[in-house]
């Protein structure tokens, strides 16, 4: 059984059948994990107030059967509005350290532009999949691609994540 302790950054949380939640954390050491927590909608659980979107906490994990959570203690509350840490949940891929980002969100900086330069894909030197119109408004994350605002309002489904200063070259 292999056991993984490390600071991390809770982004999302998920209900999993009646009482347990899925969890998607950005760790200093391990980069993005999903773990399980049992148990942990019932009203006794002792992990699920320390393991609220936006907490620093310190987490133990165990390898068995999928990543379980076994302890967290909340460290502080970082002020990164939730849509954003959504955003890195569906972004960053599973084990990938990212020690710059860990900086720039540990000190709750961490809107979808900055982490976007950080990962590789810098708005300032994008432009429109559509048209190529280089006044980039929108990323979208399953494809992965930058839009103007009005090729972003022909939309293209679930994940589009504005980019909140609209940049001009």
């Amino acid at each position: 059984m292999q056991e993984y302790v490390s600071e991390a950054i809770v982004l999302k949380k998920q209900p999993l059948g009646d009482c347990d939640i899925r969890y998607s954390f950005f760790t200093r050491r391990f980069g993005k994990m999903i773990a399980k927590a049992k148990s942990a909608r019932k009203i006794t659980s002792k992990l699920a107030g320390h393991l609220e979107p936006g907490n620093l906490v310190r987490v133990r994990f165990i390898e068995k059967t999928g990543l379980q959570i076994t302890d967290a203690l909340k460290e502080k509350k970082i002020e990164i509005a939730l849509e954003h840490l959504s955003f890195l949940s569906d972004i960053l891929p599973e084990g990938e350290v990212e020690p710059a980002l860990w900086a720039l969100c540990a000190a709750g900086h961490c809107a979808p532009s900055e982490a976007l330069r950080v990962l590789g894909w810098d708005p300032e030197h994008a432009a429109c999949a559509t048209c190529d119109s280089i006044r980039v408004y929108s990323f979208h994350t399953n494809s992965q691609e930058f839009f103007c605002e009005r090729c972003s309002m022909k939309g293209k489904g679930n994940g589009i994540v504005l980019i909140e200063n609209i940049v001009t070259h």
